[in-house]
């Protein structure tokens, strides 16, 4: 057994994270994140290196994480479709959060977090989340990573 069929076994929800910074506003679907720490409580969001949405949350002090429902529509706009070249929040119900955080109207529940810290984890970097607060706006069953495994990353390779 290697290192892959072993991740194959593991069906975790994925998540939107949202962010912003310096006038943009970005978000993509994560499929590495999970809460860390119970006291302090801690949660950690992995984003890809090549992905637009990190180069925000670089420079960003808030991120919001996401729960989506069993929409593939919304798992899709934010895996397959690149922030740098089209607005993924266009024609979606959203607010802001604190420091101008996009929070979206659809997801099942949601969170803003502080960021405290990044670990660099390879092509991912980690952002290690203080809760701020907490949104349940849905009842169902989050989308899981294997829903989406047809979805081709919109970032560059």
């Amino acid at each position: 057994m290697g290192f892959d069929d072993f991740t194959a076994l593991v069906d975790s929800p994925v998540y939107v994270v949202t962010a912003s910074a310096g006038g943009q506003r970005a978000g993509c679907l994560v499929g590495f994140a999970g809460q860390c720490s119970l006291q302090p409580e801690r949660f950690i969001a992995w984003l890809s290196k090549a992905n637009h949405t990190y180069l925000v949350a670089e420079r960003a002090t808030v991120l919001a994480v996401h729960l989506l429902p069993q929409d593939h529509g919304l798992a899709v706009r934010f895996g397959a479709l690149c922030g740098a070249e089209v607005d993924k929040f266009d024609g979606l119900e959203w607010t802001e959060g604190p420091d101008g955080t996009p929070l979206l109207t659809d997801a099942l529940a949601r969170f803003t977090g502080r960021i405290l810290e990044r670990f660099d984890g390879g092509d991912h970097v980690g952002f290690l989340l203080e809760p701020l607060t907490t949104v349940k706006a849905h009842d169902g069953r989050p989308l899981s990573l294997h829903q989406t495994l047809d979805i081709t990353a919109g970032h560059p390779a």
